[in-house]
């Protein structure tokens, strides 16, 4: 648990970061690339390479590209459309991707989970009533990209230690989640990223570092060692501490004008869907007793 309390803290200031000093600065594949790199720098060295079974590295090949090399590309395109405050709030809905993902790997259907879909998204249209457009909704979708790939990856990691136990420290396994979201990231940034907006100054540069250093490569470590530790709703609950905390760090620092009413009133929406699917997980065991 305190493992993930702690990057909760860590990471609340990562997206108000992100948003002021890289966000339409920097090309965003460069940005992901770099985090990647710096963290991989921090446990490629401590990686052990022999005596790991080959399921495992695999295993946490899949789980790097998407928890990382996915999610952060979405994560970070999702900011040249939104604002701060609506990337932590549709992030609200990691624990939903959790669900859906959990019944998929345990082969069961949820509808109440396609209820809470549509819900969320009635809250996102309450966010930005006055100003939907293609590009909002295209924002929105990136986050839900990014939100099931986050998702993913906890729940195949934790899924991945219980087949593969080993007696080494986990942080001698974690270096193959590394080259993982560099076999995305990379081709991303050959590919579609703009060399022309590469960090201008030493902030840009600062920012990149402690991201890559502290919110990455430890971070990320300290999420999935944690969620690996604790049961389903804690990880749920501590999912969602991200966007109160990511919140009120942005909303007293950096964006003292939002419309906190409509932020509120759609926040509390996009909330009630995540109700629905508990509501559901609550009911599902008495009803499987049942047939």
């Amino acid at each position: 648990m305190r493992y993930l309390v702690i990057v909760t803290l860590l990471w609340a200031f990562s997206f108000s970061l992100i948003g002021e000093y890289l966000a339409g600065q920097v090309d965003s594949y460069f940005a992901v690339l770099t985090r990647i790199v710096i963290a991989g720098l921090v446990f490629l060295p401590l990686t052990r390479w022999r005596g790991v079974a080959p399921g495992f590295m695999r295993g946490m090949l899949v789980i790097g590209a998407l928890q990382f090399g996915v999610t952060y590309v979405c994560l970070y395109l999702s900011f040249s459309v939104l604002t701060v405050p609506e990337v932590l709030l549709f992030t609200i809905l990691t624990p939903l991707h959790v669900t859906l993902i959990e019944d998929a790997f345990n082969r069961r259907f949820n509808p109440w989970a396609l209820l809470a879909a549509l819900v969320a998204v009635a809250g996102a249209a309450v966010i930005r009533y006055d100003q939907i457009s293609a590009d909002f909704y295209y924002g929105f979708f990136l986050l839900q990209i990014a939100n099931a790939t986050f998702a993913a990856g906890q729940v195949f990691y934790k899924h991945l230690l219980t087949r593969y136990p080993a007696s080494m420290p986990e942080y001698r396994r974690f270096g193959y989640f590394y080259l993982g979201a560099l076999a995305v990231a990379l081709p991303a940034f050959l590919v579609f990223g703009n060399a022309a907006r590469l960090p201008a100054n030493v902030t840009q540069w600062s920012v990149l570092l402690w991201l890559g250093l502290v919110a990455s490569g430890l971070g990320l470590y300290w999420w999935n060692k944690g969620a690996s530790l604790v049961d389903g709703g804690t990880l749920a609950v501590m999912n969602n501490a991200l966007v109160p905390a990511g919140l009120l760090v942005n909303l007293l620092l950096w964006n003292r004008d939002a419309d906190l009413l409509r932020l509120g009133v759609g926040g509390l929406v996009i909330a009630g869907s995540l109700l629905l699917t508990r509501l559901a997980m609550a009911r599902r065991p008495a009803l499987e007793v049942r047939r």
